[in-house]
């Protein structure tokens, strides 16, 4: 079994779900996510650039989804990425995310599926190991 979370080979979520937040997260209005990374969706909603068409990928997603992959702006990611847990994730399964999956043909994670590195791990060191 691996001991790389399941998210740094996954990214499905990133290029399935559109990612709509309050407008004041994006650093022009003194939140972190970088406003030109977003588009605005009403005067109220932003949301990822890239998320709003189908197909959908967003804009901070780097590599390939299934294969390797990384958020370019993980630390400042927005809300909606910061809540999304992936199926198994706390032993509760996420519909959701064994559905975008799924898109991809990968297949669902479970509930009993250990987790052994934390969800911070899937940021730039590791995974700059496995865009190689």
């Amino acid at each position: 079994m691996s001991d790389v979370n399941p998210c740094m080979s996954c990214g499905a979520c990133c290029a399935y779900f559109r990612v709509s937040f309050y407008w004041a997260e994006a650093d022009d209005a003194g939140g972190l996510v970088p406003a030109e990374l977003t588009e605005a969706v009403t005067p109220f909603l932003r949301c990822m650039s890239g998320t709003r068409q189908k197909p959908c990928r967003c804009s901070a997603l780097e590599g390939t989804p299934g294969e390797a992959t990384r958020c370019t702006i993980y630390h400042q990611r927005p809300s909606p990425c910061r809540e999304f847990m992936a199926s198994g994730e706390n032993g509760e399964a996420n519909e959701a995310c064994d559905r975008a999956r799924a898109h991809y043909g990968l297949p669902p994670l479970y509930k009993d599926m250990p987790f052994h590195t934390p969800a911070d791990a899937a940021t730039e060191g590791l995974s700059r190991v496995q865009l190689r």
